[in-house]
């Protein structure tokens, strides 16, 4: 008897959980049922989409060419940049606007982050981690928009909201056509170890030095689709946004001393690397069973002691890529070797510091591999921590 009850108890519970569920759909404008359908959320299938996620015959995709030059101050850790964007309209629609993206405005004194966060004390928390989490001086980051404008050098309209800056075209931009603009800016860099953030710069005390991991650093164009139109949600630090595919040609000027990768392939080896350093890197290309060092631990240790005067621009490309990041540092160690990648040789390179930090490896040139990482995860960079 006792078995009986217990079932048809059961039966009951069961059944007023799906009946709860049902009453909860019926609420407000989303579906909230537990054992709802993956059709439920996909859009309808359609010439430019199909059922399956696949393009379909009618399928678009936006095309955003970057050209920058950036310029890395060391001693203020602040990034300048001077952007000139070319927007490819290969959709059906006539544009009014583009949006943009400013990341780093997750950063800004005004920003809402803060107020979203979730954080709470722990019973046990050090003094480093509560100044982290409850800093009383939020960090002065954040883009300084210095000029929006036409390529020859009008003001474009723009509006800057929070994370986002929407830019009115002189005229709609029609279907087939291109925009070309330009955008200054710089920000403070963040201490990632200090302040937090997916990239930002680590400070060693003992010779003075810093480790710059920069992603997200320029203001990039949204994509737009034909399931959402654009993709204008606001970035509060734990959202994810996908990119339109360009062409990249990046010049970085950095302290004379530091090394440097990034998203692309090096265009100026002669104008930044040694000669050793040139032919390190000729034989790496060859070797594919162990990494070559281009840069050894004895010589990443002289360089870190000491402070070039001037400075030096290593120039990369990169051709069908979703974003660019990149690293520098004068305490780099730096080796690299060919690997196959489908009938391909490309190179695997690292750069990491001689002590516990993080440390950059890229798979270049072409198209390049994302992987779980310790920070981030970018088409054409990943960072991983040392061990």
């Amino acid at each position: 008897m006792k078995k009986i009850t217990l079932q048809l108890l059961t039966v009951f519970f069961i059944g007023a959980s799906v009946f709860a569920q049902e009453k909860i759909t019926k609420q407000g404008h989303t579906n909230q049922n537990k054992f709802k359908q993956l059709k439920d959320e996909l859009a309808t299938p359609n010439s430019q989409r199909t059922a399956s996620g696949a393009p379909g015959v009618n399928y678009t995709q936006q095309k955003v060419d970057y050209i920058m030059d950036i310029v890395l101050d060391d001693e203020h850790q602040k990034i300048t940049g001077n952007e000139t964007i070319l927007y490819h309209n290969n959709s059906k629609d006539e544009l009014a606007y583009l949006w943009v993206q400013l990341d780093q405005n997750v950063r800004a004194k005004d920003s809402k982050s803060r107020d979203i966060a979730t954080n709470r004390v722990p019973k046990v928390m050090n003094k480093k981690w509560f100044d982290r989490s409850f800093s009383s001086t939020p960090f002065d980051g954040g883009f300084n928009i210095m000029s929006v404008t036409n390529i020859d050098g009008s003001k474009l309209p723009h509006t800057i909201n929070q994370t986002m800056m929407r830019i009115d075209l002189p005229k709609p931009l029609a279907s087939g056509k291109t925009f070309s603009f330009k955008i200054e800016w710089w920000y403070n860099i963040n201490n990632h170890r200090k302040d937090g953030g997916r990239s930002g710069f680590e400070h060693f005390a003992e010779n003075n030095n810093n480790n710059y991991v920069i992603a997200q650093f320029f203001p990039r164009l949204c994509v737009y689709d034909n399931v959402e139109g654009w993709q204008n949600d606001q970035f509060w630090g734990r959202s994810e946004f996908a990119l339109e595919f360009g062409d990249y040609e990046v010049n970085l000027t950095v302290p004379a001393d530091h090394i440097v990768d990034a998203t692309g392939v090096l265009q100026n080896e002669k104008e930044v690397l040694t000669k050793t350093q040139r032919n390190r890197w000729a034989t790496a290309r060859k070797t594919f069973d162990n990494p070559v060092m281009i840069v050894t631990q004895k010589e990443a240790e002289k360089a870190e002691k000491g402070r070039a005067t001037g400075t030096k621009t290593w120039k990369f490309k990169a051709e069908k890529v979703r974003d660019f990041a990149f690293a520098s540092s004068r305490k780099y160690i730096w080796d690299a070797m060919a690997t196959n990648i489908n009938g391909k040789t490309v190179m695997a390179v690292s750069l990491y510091p001689k002590i516990k930090s993080n440390f950059l490896a890229l798979i270049k040139p072409g198209r390049y591999s994302a992987a779980n990482s310790f920070s981030i995860s970018l088409t054409g960079i990943t960072l991983y921590k040392s061990k």
